[in-house]
């Protein structure tokens, strides 16, 4: 199939969508997601290798970290880039569940503790429960990956690497602020114990991105474990992601708003 066929919409949303996941470093032809994905298009890898540096020529953190992508954007590549920016929700979930069906795997199917059986019936309250909640759950899956993603798949205050103890932490609350639920920026990569701290406002991020410690975990001192878990870091700047930066103001939020003090 020809390489210089143009690209769709919904193939630059799917390159998009692998952009927001995957690092500088990744955006290789060799990538096994990228040599799957491309196939899947009818393209080469390096043509969507390509297609995702030229994404990278429009990260603002990455060129002023003097990273540069390939120069040859399209109009196509900006607006695409412009949609995502200011509408994260539902492009986020438009470029996953389309992903996902490219890949030839229902998002339903992959989500065993939705009931979709509603699905298949008339239109039902029941049922826009459902696509509601299946909605959600994809978005979230597109969430957690492009925050994991963007910080090396490591806590970024204990540099913890195992997944399976990983979140991706919301900075404004989900149930407040739902126009940024799927905002990579309002994402921090936390393990479930500095989540659950943070999340309770027992941890915060100070204006130079520094770990601050709430006075209730220090009441609490001396205790072996929350020294290990938290006064170690205390002070110390989190580990920095490689784009998609944690948004200034959203800490400030949580300083304001959620950190007990």
């Amino acid at each position: 199939m020809s390489e210089r066929r143009r690209w769709t919409r919904d193939e630059l949303l799917i390159a998009m969508n692998l952009y927001c996941k995957l690092t500088f470093g990744q955006l290789d032809r060799r990538t096994p997601i990228i040599i799957t994905v491309a196939k899947s298009l009818g393209r080469s890898s390096n043509s969507l290798a390509m297609k995702l540096v030229n994404f990278a020529s429009l990260d603002p953190v990455l060129q002023a970290r003097g990273i540069k992508g390939l120069v040859g954007t399209s109009k196509a590549d900006r607006e695409i880039w412009q949609e995502f920016s200011e509408n994260w929700n539902d492009l986020a979930y438009e470029s996953e569940e389309k992903l996902q069906l490219l890949l030839n795997s229902n998002p339903l199917e992959a989500l065993p503790d939705i009931k979709t059986q509603s699905l298949k019936h008339r239109k039902s309250d029941l049922q826009t429960e459902a696509e509601a909640t299946v909605k959600v759950r994809i978005g979230q899956g597109f969430f957690r990956k492009a925050v994991l993603g963007n910080y090396y798949g490591r806590c970024c205050i204990t540099g913890n690497p195992i997944a399976e103890l990983l979140v991706a932490s919301h900075i404004l609350p989900w149930s407040t602020h739902p126009e940024h639920r799927l905002n990579p920026c309002n994402g921090l990569c936390l393990s479930k114990t500095q989540d659950t701290a943070f999340d309770k406002g027992l941890v915060t991020i100070g204006t130079d991105y520094q770990i601050i410690l709430s006075s209730y975990i220090r009441d609490f001192l001396p205790e072996k474990t929350l020294e290990d878990n938290f006064v170690a870091y205390s002070g110390q700047k989190i580990r920095f992601p490689e784009k998609f930066s944690p948004n200034l103001d959203f800490l400030e939020y949580h300083r304001e708003n959620i950190f007990v003090g």
